[in-house]
């Protein structure tokens, strides 16, 4: 039912932006946004005449076979995905600007809800929110097990995946709030009790700004990756978690000595887990989980760090093994 549900709306997504992006001349994404905006008031804007009274018609039409309140948040996640997914190969979107898979967005759910108590109250940042889905694929995942309402917070600099994330959250009813910012900058939302991100990969070119990072480098730039790393953990509770996507070999590094010196002060290092091979292009492109949890509360350093390799997602028996073993783990080194 909820695969035909997210078809359906799949469908009317994609129809409407196909008619929008040549009523108005604009690109995939923005008639998505545009058609995200009219879904939310169930009405067509029109600007200028456009678009026309007949495909203002049509569209009024396609809005009024969708009925939101009866679709639920992962429903409507699903579907805004796939439209996304086109939007990559219609407007050849940049790679630093393509969503977190679903399946990474699982994992780090899956690790969360490991790490925290059930009846915790529970709010998450993520420090490179972009469009919103590894954010809203582990609220979505986490929210269903809980009480109280996950509350969300997303930090981004790009405008237009801000404008992205800002409407699939209206359409799920996601309780997020969202900084236009550099993810570098101090931020201003309250400390939560986790960090995610699915974080950039690179130089940070103004080095003046980063003067007071531990994790700054010692000759020429900067990684932006480990500058929001340190940002994100700063803004946690003492004892909170962080979970980020990093490079695989991000503890092989020049910059990896003034990385773990960081760590040493601000945080334990209590996981790092490979990413499946088959979800990467190469080597070069591969990524890891890392797990810290800021010192502090009950914080104190696992007797064994989380180290290991996820299987293949299409490996059910090896995979189910694999997670058994991360369960264990939770059970002898941490206090929830």
């Amino acid at each position: 039912m909820a695969q035909s549900e997210t078809e359906a709306l799949y469908k009317v997504l994609d129809q409407s932006v196909t008619i929008l992006m040549q009523q108005l001349s604009v690109s995939y994404v923005d008639a998505l946004i545009e058609t995200g905006d009219n879904l939310l008031g169930q009405t067509v804007q029109v600007e200028a005449g456009q678009p026309d009274a007949e495909h203002v018609a049509e569209l009024t039409k396609l809005y009024a076979s969708v009925q939101l309140s009866q679709l639920d948040a992962e429903t409507i996640r699903r579907a805004i995905q796939l439209a996304l997914l086109k939007a990559i190969h219609s407007d050849r979107v940049d790679p630093n600007h393509q969503m977190t898979p679903d399946s990474i967005g699982l994992l780090t759910a899956y690790l969360i809800a490991k790490l925290v108590g059930p009846n915790d109250k529970l709010s998450i940042l993520d420090i490179a929110v972009g469009t919103g889905n590894l954010l809203t694929t582990v609220m979505n995942q986490l929210q269903p097990t809980r009480k109280a309402t996950i509350q969300g917070y997303g930090v981004d600099n790009d405008d237009n995946q801000l404008a992205i994330a800002a409407m699939s959250m209206d359409l799920q009813q996601s309780k997020v709030e969202l900084f236009h910012q550099d993810g570098i900058d101090p931020l201003v939302m309250p400390k939560t009790e986790i960090a995610i991100g699915d974080l950039p990969v690179g130089y940070y070119p103004l080095d003046e700004r980063v003067q007071d990072f531990k994790t700054k480098a010692t000759n020429g730039h900067s990684y932006v990756h480990h500058l929001m790393m340190e940002r994100a953990m700063s803004q946690l509770q003492p004892g909170g978690w962080g979970v980020f996507l990093v490079p695989t070999n991000i503890f092989q590094s020049q910059e990896a000595q003034g990385l773990l010196k960081w760590m040493s002060s601000a945080a334990y290092l209590q996981g790092l887990l490979n990413l499946p091979t088959n979800l990467f292009l190469d080597e070069k492109s591969r990524k890891s989980v890392v797990v810290l949890q800021k010192r502090g509360a009950k914080a104190k350093q696992a007797g064994k760090v989380l180290l290991g390799e996820f299987p293949s997602f299409e490996d059910t028996r090896a995979f189910e093994a694999f997670t058994a073993q991360i369960d264990d783990w939770v059970g002898q080194n941490i206090s929830r």
